[in-house]
């Protein structure tokens, strides 16, 4: 019964195993970038409604990068969302009508969002205590689609719930009533502020010859927020990790081999970037942090491809094959890193 729900998937030009390596690319740089962008933001609020002169200061270095930083993580998202559909588009597709009123919501909400943050930075000295109204709103608005994405990454999971749609066309079913839904939402959002802290951390220590109490305090602040919610989020990854499915959990606790490995990389990852957040070692709290949003993502990937596991794989997609379109496409791709490469680089220049 549930079968007949989901729709025929579409052929492919070359094999799965091309698409799956390039979403496992480049979703990890997205959530880095998303992740910079909501926990910066809620980093910022805070600044501003502790007040003082190095918050103030700290926060208008945060107003500064927001809105490039937002246009990185909108762009580096595009392509996974891409890869996705294209392995699992007779799910992500049906989740997304499921949905369709949020969905589409979440264009106008990022549009308001992403004005708020150029108003908080063109206009930050303007604002004076206005600011921190502005900012939190925008931070509320990220949350939101933080809250849609969510549950429709969950929904696309399960097919036993499309089924709703003959209760309720009008295109509002969610899945925040599944047991998971909490856990992993807070997850991800705890996991994003973590990161938003390394992130603040990294950007305080422009101009460090020049405003070094600014880069002394960014430092600080951000590895504490990386550690604490860091722990806090080992909490909500382990309740995560005790609702998904038992067949899920045991391939973890060593019934799949490749699934074992990711996850204790993971987590010695995960110590590793802790330990030296502690120590106050931003270079090495950086690269462990990165790691462990690579290696996290590995994780969600796999959890995905088990959830659907009974209904299809990857590897049943049709190949019809046609390279041109696929070379031409890898072609512009790595095109396009550079040129994001080139203008990360020269961000940089301009604001040291």
């Amino acid at each position: 019964m549930i079968n007949n729900l989901i729709p025929n998937p579409d052929t492919i030009q070359v094999s799965w195993i091309y698409f799956q390596m390039l979403l496992l690319l480049t979703t990890p740089i997205h959530f880095l970038f998303m992740n910079a962008v909501l926990g910066s933001a809620g980093i910022a609020t805070y600044l501003h409604f502790k007040g003082g002169g190095k918050e103030k200061k700290l926060a208008h270095r945060i107003a500064v990068f927001l809105p490039l930083v937002i246009a990185f993580a909108v762009n580096f998202g595009v392509a996974p969302l891409l890869f996705a559909q294209v392995l699992y588009g007779q799910f992500l597709y049906t989740s997304s009508v499921l949905m369709a009123v949020f969905w589409i919501s979440i264009i106008v909400i990022l549009i308001i969002a992403y004005y708020l943050a150029y108003y908080y930075d063109f206009s930050f000295d303007k604002l004076g205590n206005t600011g921190k109204w502005i900012i939190l709103f925008s931070f509320l608005l990220f949350i939101v689609i933080a809250y849609f994405f969510t549950n429709n990454m969950l929904l696309m999971l399960l097919p036993e719930k499309f089924s709703e749609w003959f209760k309720n066309m009008g295109g509002t079913i969610l899945a925040s009533s599944d047991k998971v839904f909490l856990a992993k939402y807070f997850h991800d959002i705890f996991g994003a502020i973590a990161i938003g802290g390394l992130y603040v951390a990294l950007i305080s220590q422009f101009k460090k010859d020049k405003e070094g109490e600014v880069a002394e305090y960014g430092k600080d602040l951000g590895l504490k927020v990386f550690f604490y919610f860091t722990l806090i989020n080992i909490i909500f990854g382990l309740w995560q990790f005790l609702t998904i499915p038992s067949n899920i959990r045991r391939g973890f606790m060593g019934g799949s081999g490749i699934a074992s490995a990711v996850f204790v990389i993971a987590l010695i990852l995960i110590i590793l970037a802790l330990v030296f957040a502690w120590k106050k070692n931003l270079k090495y709290s950086a690269i462990f942090g990165i790691l462990t949003v690579l290696f996290m993502s590995f994780v969600r990937d796999i959890v995905r491809q088990g959830y659907l596991k009974s209904y299809f794989t990857p590897s049943d997609l049709k190949v019809v094959s046609q390279y041109s379109p696929f070379i031409f496409f890898l072609i512009v791709f790595v095109i396009g890193i550079f040129i994001a490469y080139w203008m990360i680089k020269k961000a940089i220049e301009a604001f040291n």
